[in-house]
């Protein structure tokens, strides 16, 4: 990406908001400096920051992180982009709250491990900033609470970084639902289907593989992720795939979540692995994992849709996120490419390729700022994301993917805990919007601004 990209994107985007009234996204501030700060530059933490380099209505003021290498690389990058060097926050695991008192941060982001998400988003909010935080937001349902209540209380924003929200396909096939291309929507599926198994354990020395150790001896995820795979059992990741099928059917605006039912495997994946890669007598096969090899949750909503989630992390296996959209007019699948709608199908009960449906209804943000996210992580999907945070920023409006966003996504975790340990029964989905979901109006993915 080139700077002179962001600021070209900036002046044309909107053709397609231009009738749009201005309150929904708020006044243009082209000339706006957003001021920035980062707890937590890892490597996931390194990617926001190199997206926000990019922008030359971004400021980078102060980056936070207990890794002095992590400091040292994040500062070798800005050095290397003509970049001013920041104040460092790294003295000991609580620094971030100084760090969030300054007085030339509008925003923060937030890349750290799980357990620090809602403390580091809470400290950011009430010091009246904007906090960007990853996903999955919150680990335990009073989490989901707090960030709520905070937002309530102080009036400070927090958008989840989820990316996959923007990801083309995905907003393409919004665009379809949006248009009625589905009909009525009755089903969706999605989930998190990934082989971790590289990440949950590696040597000490790279962040992908390399050998079996995790914790202390581990690097990057695999000194903290592992151990939720040992502590806990559900769904402990479904923000990816939960994001995008929400926003299809308005979760928190006309429609929400009213229960769910969880469902886990037994736990052979790790151990498997553990035994392969470092033979049975490792201190690490003496291990027991609590989470189950599959997980499945089944959410019912408001307007009578069911969602299928689906967690696979600890298997051998291809990439995929499961997304099923299907509804009374079409179907389409992710794991094929594939979509079928009766009105449209050139030849009845055959499915189609999805390439010539998506170049058709590419969604406005696409068509918008495709050069822009050519280079930026995921595909091009962190290009938005970081530009969904810093806009929302510079306009003083909402993120379009909302605090009450955060806690509902991130809450399926917890609950389906709590499933799976009674035997599956159905467990109630607080609405932590507090009855304005059935008043609150769309705020995603409405035209081609962020």
């Amino acid at each position: 990406m080139q700077r002179r990209q962001f600021i070209q994107s900036t002046a044309l985007a909107g053709t397609a908001a231009l009738t749009i009234p201005n309150f929904v996204f708020g006044a243009k501030q082209e000339d706006k400096k957003v001021r920035l700060g980062f707890i937590g530059v890892g490597l996931r933490g390194r990617n926001h920051l190199e997206m926000a380099m990019y922008r030359d209505d971004v400021e980078i003021n102060a980056i936070c992180d207990i890794d002095p290498n992590a400091i040292a690389i994040s500062l070798k990058m800005l050095k290397d982009k003509g970049r001013k060097e920041p104040a460092i926050y790294q003295k000991n695991d609580h620094d971030f709250e100084n760090m969030v008192k300054r007085d030339d941060l509008d925003g923060i982001i937030i890349a750290t491990p799980w357990e620090w998400h809602v403390p580091m988003s809470v400290a950011t909010m009430k010091a009246g900033k904007y906090a960007g935080v990853e996903v999955s937001a919150t680990v335990t349902l009073q989490e989901s609470w707090d960030l709520v209540n905070t937002f309530e209380k102080t009036g400070s924003h927090c958008m989840i970084l989820e990316n996959v929200c923007y990801r083309r396909d995905v907003l393409a096939v919004l665009n379809m639902v949006r248009q009625n291309l589905f009909g009525e929507l009755v089903h969706l599926q999605c989930g998190y289907q990934h082989d971790l198994r590289g990440v949950k354990f590696n040597d000490g020395k790279q962040a992908y593989g390399g050998g079996v150790e995790f914790g202390e001896k581990g690097f990057s995820e695999a000194k903290w992720r592992t151990q939720h795979s040992i502590d806990r059992n559900g769904d402990v990741y479904p923000t990816h795939g939960l994001g995008p099928v929400a926003e299809m059917i308005d979760i928190n605006r006309g429609n929400r979540f009213l229960s769910l039912t969880s469902t886990a495997t037994k736990a052979r994946g790790l151990h498997d692995y553990i035994v392969k890669k470092g033979g049975a007598d490792h201190p690490n096969a003496k291990v027991k994992f609590k989470l189950g090899d599959v997980v499945t949750t089944v959410i019912k909503c408001a307007n009578g849709e069911s969602i299928l989630i689906t967690h696979d992390t600890n298997l051998p296996r291809p990439y995929s996120l499961g997304f099923r959209v299907q509804g009374t007019e079409g179907i389409w699948t992710e794991d094929n490419k594939s979509i079928y709608l009766e009105s449209l199908a050139k030849n009845h009960d055959r499915w189609e390729p999805f390439k010539e449906y998506q170049d058709k209804y590419d969604h406005p943000l696409w068509k918008a700022h495709a050069k822009d996210a050519e280079n930026a992580g995921h595909g091009g999907i962190d290009y938005f994301v970081l530009r969904a945070f810093v806009e929302s920023i510079k306009r003083k409006v909402a993120p379009p993917i909302d605090v009450y966003d955060a806690a509902v996504w991130s809450a399926i975790s917890p609950l389906s805990e709590l499933s799976i340990a009674k035997n599956s029964t159905s467990v109630e989905i607080p609405d932590f919007t507090r009855g304005k979901w059935k008043t609150n109006k769309r705020i995603f993915g409405l035209a081609d601004e962020y």
